[in-house]
């Protein structure tokens, strides 16, 4: 019987090549938890392209509330952080601490995230949160930057070829105020 892994999604074009990698090696199981996005129609149409990834494979998913006020408590005093800033360390902390204690839970060892594939998201900042609350919950975080190896490219051939949903800002109202200038 393969090892169970728990993989935080934040995203389908993030998460559709990490998932299909590791669907054969472990018994996967996807954990979407991004109370980070903004605004909740958006959230919504990312959580369903999710689903319907996991849906295609037969990957079982663990879909989390949607806590926007535990994120802006997490952020606070941030929100004027360029992106990639404290205010996303403490948003990818939180996000990991709380996949973490999700995989302690359920007597999953170990767990991992999509989030190194994002364009915007360095692996030498994920690498060190993601082993923090791995330490703090007692189970290991899988260390690893999705981009490599040609993972970024399978990754947007499989979501051009699926018609998947790929968004145009990180996720956050701050995020997305920068992206679009909006007043």
């Amino acid at each position: 019987m393969p090892e169970p892994f728990l993989l935080h999604s934040c995203c389908a074009p993030c998460a559709i090549a990490v998932i299909d990698e590791l669907r054969n090696a472990y018994a996967l199981t996807v954990f979407f938890y991004n109370p980070n996005i903004y605004p909740e129609d958006e959230y919504l149409r990312r959580k369903r392209e999710v689903v319907r990834v996991c849906e295609e494979w037969g990957v079982p998913m663990i879909d989390a509330d949607y806590e926007p006020d535990v994120w802006a408590d997490a952020v606070r005093g941030r929100e004027d952080e360029p992106e990639g800033g404290l205010r996303c360390i403490s948003c990818i902390g939180m996000r990991l601490g709380r996949t973490a204690r999700e995989a302690a839970s359920r007597g999953i060892a170990q767990f991992g995230s999509t989030l190194t594939m994002g364009r915007q998201k360095r692996a030498s900042i994920v690498t060190p949160l993601g082993e923090e609350a791995g330490a703090a919950a007692g189970v290991r975080y899988h260390a690893e930057d999705w981009k490599k190896r040609g993972r970024e490219e399978k990754a947007r051939r499989m979501v051009a070829e699926r018609g998947i949903y790929r968004q145009n800002y990180c996720g956050c109202r701050y995020s997305r105020e920068r992206r679009f200038d909006f007043d």
